[in-house]
């Protein structure tokens, strides 16, 4: 049912247009009738992503007859989009990847509002969380099409059922199950210290979980001070982890060294005697581990984030799309992109995940990403976006400085928390205040 709303949404926005259909060119599928329009789209993915969003785009040009350009972006792509509109070449449609672009977008003047039946396809498909953080000041703009759960853990299940542990469900039975691995022979945790974004994911993942859900909204808007006894409080709690050279592949030097990929295919390479047990990450681990032998279902599993307090965090991540300009043809990819078809395209081909609540689950190519897509659906309101992509990026996503260098700075020396978080202040009031 949710299936068919959406199909006659996108046919309601556009209209049938030209002869009533008697024509054998025109598109045979719902969506409007765009023979002859071109609808550009920018986005920063490359490689296998490209390639997947390439099949989606191909999807909406034979539903519409319309011609979909896709459009090469750098990150961060507001720079790229600002060069753009400057020259009067924005495209139509921008996948953009946190909610301060959005918000940035808007504030430039730039976003077009949704129409209204892309807004009646976001009501329909998705809950009030995710419709929220396309919004700006309660009016939507944004469709996010493509999400990320990243409150996940991934365990090498040789080395699980070797060392004898079950999933662990809190913190304290998370750093227990560490324990028991490093006492069968094995380093449990592989942390990717190298690239700063995954360390601000382990702080994200604890502080929600801890200190809650409006403390965490609080922090994000630096209403509070990163000196505040919440952050005090949960970087006590990662020390937990970073403290102890035993638990970090290479100890707290290799952590540092460690980039992202390698933190994945360490942990599952080497059979049941691999460089480390678990590691920490989002939905997108499932490609690197696809870079191994291991089989995920079989080799790998995930659990989700430990509950440090009451409940197990959610923190999300996502690309939205954004019309740009005053086009039908922008209204129509964005309604397309907030029904299921599009979304099912692909989660087919793997890599990727959707909050859109009407997605047959199916469509999932494995157990494993069915049930953090499951999970996530599940979450439903209870989503908070990653914190570090809210913020202003000298602060929150500038390699080297601000968020992810106090952080690097915490994995090196975790017995400092008062430093670290004097740091993160300094950092913090500076790229607010700009």
């Amino acid at each position: 049912m949710l299936a068919a709303a959406a199909a006659l949404t996108l046919s309601a926005c556009g209209g049938s247009g030209g002869d009533g259909g008697k024509d054998d060119d025109a598109p045979k599928a719902k969506g409007p009738n765009l023979k002859g329009q071109t609808v550009s789209v920018a986005a920063v993915w490359s490689g296998p992503e490209k390639d997947a969003f390439r099949k989606v785009l191909d999807a909406f040009e034979e539903s519409t007859g319309a011609k979909v350009t896709l459009v090469p972006a750098q990150d961060p792509i507001i720079g790229f989009l600002e060069s753009k509109v400057a020259g009067g070449g924005q495209p139509d449609v921008a996948m953009l990847p946190q909610v301060g672009a959005i918000e940035q977008a808007v504030a430039n003047g730039w976003a077009k509002p949704l129409g209204k039946g892309a807004e009646e396809a976001l009501t329909t498909n998705y809950s009030k969380g995710w419709a929220d953080l396309g919004s700006v000041d309660g009016t939507p703009y944004g469709v996010y099409f493509k999400a990320a759960n990243k409150s996940l853990v991934w365990y090498n299940t040789a080395v699980f059922e070797n060392a004898g542990v079950e999933e662990p469900k809190t913190w304290d039975e998370f750093l227990k199950a560490a324990q028991t691995v490093f006492d069968s022979g094995v380093t449990p945790v592989s942390v990717a210290g190298a690239d700063g974004w995954t360390l601000t994911d382990w702080f994200e993942n604890v502080y929600l979980s801890q200190a809650g859900p409006e403390k965490y909204d609080q922090l994000a808007k630096h209403e509070i001070k990163w000196t505040d006894a919440s952050v005090t409080k949960a970087l006590e709690t990662l020390a937990d982890l970073f403290g102890n050279k035993d638990f970090l592949a290479g100890g707290q030097s290799g952590a540092l060294q460690t980039e992202f990929p390698a933190s994945v295919t360490q942990t599952f390479t080497g059979g049941d005697q691999p460089k480390a047990g678990m590691v920490f990450e989002g939905d997108f681990v499932s490609i690197n581990i696809g870079q191994t032998d291991a089989e995920i279902g079989t080799d790998a599993k995930v659990f989700p984030f430990p509950a440090v307090g009451e409940n197990s965090p959610a923190v999300v991540g996502g690309d939205a799309a954004v019309a740009l300009k005053e086009s039908k043809g922008a209204q129509a990819l964005l309604t397309f992109l907030a029904g299921p078809e599009s979304a099912e395209i692909w989660a087919k081909e793997g890599g990727f995940l959707s909050p859109n609540k009407a997605v047959d689950t199916a469509a999932y190519p494995n157990d494993v990403q069915r049930d953090i897509a499951e999970a996530l659906i599940a979450a439903g309101d209870d989503i908070r976006f990653d914190m570090s992509d809210q913020a202003p990026q000298a602060f929150g996503g500038t390699p080297g400085k601000g968020e992810w260098k106090a952080l690097q700075d915490f994995l090196k020396n975790p017995k400092d928390v008062a430093g670290t978080q004097k740091a993160l202040e300094r950092a913090a009031a500076a790229a607010y205040k700009e």
